[in-house]
C-alpha cells in the first residue's frame, strides 16, 4: 500500500512540472496576485491534474477502442494550447501600455491553461486500468493535491521575480510556447 502511494505522489510530481511552469508564467506576468487567486489558480490546475487520469481510466476501462484516436491527438492540443496562450501574453507584451487589469489571468485562459498542462495526464489513466475505480480515484486524488500545491509553489516564484522586471509577461509567453513544444516533442516522438 505504501509503494501505492508513494507511486501516486511520484506521478503527481512529475505531471504537476508542466503546470508549476505555466504557475510560474502565470505570476510573472500577474506579479500583484491575491493569495486567494492564487489557491483558485491552484485549484484549478490541481482539479485537471485529478479529472484527467480518471477520464483516461474511464476511456481505457469503458471503451477501449477510443485509445489510440485519442493518444494521437494529445500532443497537438496541448501545443495549439499552449501556443495561442503565450503568443497572446507576448502581443500583449510587446503592445505595452494595457492597464494591468486588462492583463490578468481569465477564467477562459486559466481553463485552457489547465487542460494544456493536464492533457498528459489523460495518458496515466490509461496506466490506471489495473485499479478498480476506488483505487484509481485515490491515486488521481493524490496527483490533484500534489499538483495543487506545486502551483502554489510556482505561483509565488513567479510573482516575486514578477515584481522585479517589467517585461516579465514576455518572459511568461516565452515559457509556455517552450512547454508547448516540449510537450509536443515529447510526446509526438519520445513515446
Amino acid at each position: 500500500m505504501w509503494l501505492f502511494f508513494f507511486n501516486s505522489i511520484l506521478l503527481g510530481v512529475g505531471l504537476a512540472m508542466d503546470a508549476f511552469s505555466v504557475s510560474i508564467a502565470n505570476g510573472l506576468a500577474e506579479p500583484r496576485m491575491r493569495p486567494l487567486k492564487h489557491c483558485a489558480v491552484a485549484a484549478v490546475y490541481g482539479g485537471f491534474q485529478l479529472m484527467m487520469p480518471l477520464l483516461g481510466w474511464l476511456l481505457v476501462t469503458t471503451v477501449v477502442g477510443w485509445f489510440g484516436v485519442i493518444e494521437r491527438f494529445v500532443p497537438f492540443i496541448a501545443l495549439a494550447l499552449l501556443l495561442f496562450i503565450g503568443i497572446r501574453m507576448i502581443v500583449g507584451c510587446l503592445r505595452g501600455g494595457e492597464e494591468e487589469a486588462t492583463r490578468r489571468l481569465t477564467v477562459p485562459v486559466l481553463l485552457m491553461q489547465g487542460v494544456a498542462t493536464s492533457i498528459d495526464a489523460l495518458s496515466v489513466g490509461f496506466t490506471l486500468a489495473d485499479f478498480r475505480l476506488n483505487m484509481a480515484a485515490l491515486s488521481a486524488l493524490i496527483i490533484g493535491a500534489v499538483t495543487f500545491a506545486i502551483c502554489l509553489l510556482g505561483l509565488w516564484i513567479g510573482r516575486r521575480f514578477g515584481r522585479l522586471f517589467k517585461r516579465a509577461e514576455l518572459v511568461g509567453g516565452i515559457i509556455l510556447i517552450a512547454i508547448g513544444i516540449e510537450i509536443f516533442v515529447k510526446n509526438l516522438f519520445f513515446t
